[in-house]
């Protein structure tokens, strides 16, 4: 009995014994784990964030009603459809989509549903999308509906923003390229009169000029409809601003002379940099 104690406890010595070098090897790797991630973090040459992205691929816009949306950038901003899809939910989307905003909705106490989070998890909200092409950026509209509510055409789930004003903090725009040779004034005037056309009343450029009433605005002449720049480092820049369908702020601009010569020069610049040229 002697000997199988001494045998036991020989045996218990050397398992522990193992354990601690064990416990050493783990800890030495998750040191040196660190070490090396540490390393990993510090950006090499060629290697930053910027030389990792290719660009902007899309500008995503959440809608009220698809349809109405899809026609407007498709059939009067002549963009063309590249896919749609829909009818998306489930813990992973929602927890992709609406995890920060629902942790700060925990942490303030309040139903998830007050502050814009739909309830993706379990389906009683769902998430349709669908992408239009530009030349140089696709546009994703994104609408979210109550789940018996039909894709495209059905109500939203929340209200449209009631504050519109570009100033406020975090408020976005979608900015378009007008091609040189186009008269920038015309194009407002088509723009806005396509859309009423349409029953998109609430497509609406602002003017130059002061107008206190949307009829003055209206009225304003034909070359109040864009801000020319025409000094400065701006110089060449021609800009305005417009409500889209679904009261986003679109913004369309025209970009001629010298300042044209910086943008462009900026770029090679860049792709000289990045090694893309």
């Amino acid at each position: 009995m002697s000997h199988q104690s001494d045998s036991k406890q020989e045996t218990a010595t050397s398992n522990r014994r193992e354990l601690i070098q064990t416990a050493a090897a783990l800890t030495f790797i998750g040191l040196a784990g660190e070490s090396a991630s540490s390393c990993q973090s510090i950006p090499k040459a060629g290697k930053s964030l910027g030389s990792r992205i290719r660009g902007i691929q899309h500008f995503g816009v959440t809608v009220q009603n698809m349809n109405r949306a899809f026609e407007f950038y498709t059939e009067v901003l002549g963009g063309t459809e590249v896919m749609r899809d829909g009818d998306f939910h489930g813990e992973p989307i929602h927890n992709t989509l609406m995890l920060h905003e629902e942790i700060g909705a925990k942490q303030q106490h309040v139903n998830p549903h007050t502050v814009g989070v739909a309830d993706l998890r379990r389906g009683a909200q769902r998430l349709d999308v669908r992408f239009v092409q530009f030349d140089n950026l696709v546009v994703e509209l994104l609408q979210y509906r109550d789940q018996e509510q039909p894709e495209g055409s059905g109500s939203s789930f929340a209200p449209p923003h009631e504050r519109t004003s570009p100033a406020f903090p975090s408020s976005t725009h979608i900015c378009f390229y007008i091609k040189d040779d186009t008269n920038f004034d015309q194009f407002i005037h088509d723009l806005e009169t396509e859309s009423a056309r349409r029953g998109m009343n609430n497509v609406r450029a602002n003017r130059t000029v002061v107008s206190a009433t949307d009829s003055e605005r209206l009225k304003a002449p034909l070359d109040a409809n864009t801000n020319k720049i025409k000094q400065g480092k701006s110089n060449g820049w021609s800009l305005m601003y417009c409500k889209g369908p679904e009261g986003e702020q679109l913004e369309f601009v025209q970009v001629l002379g010298p300042v044209k010569q910086t943008f462009d020069g900026s770029l090679e610049k860049r792709r000289q940099m990045l090694g893309r040229a």
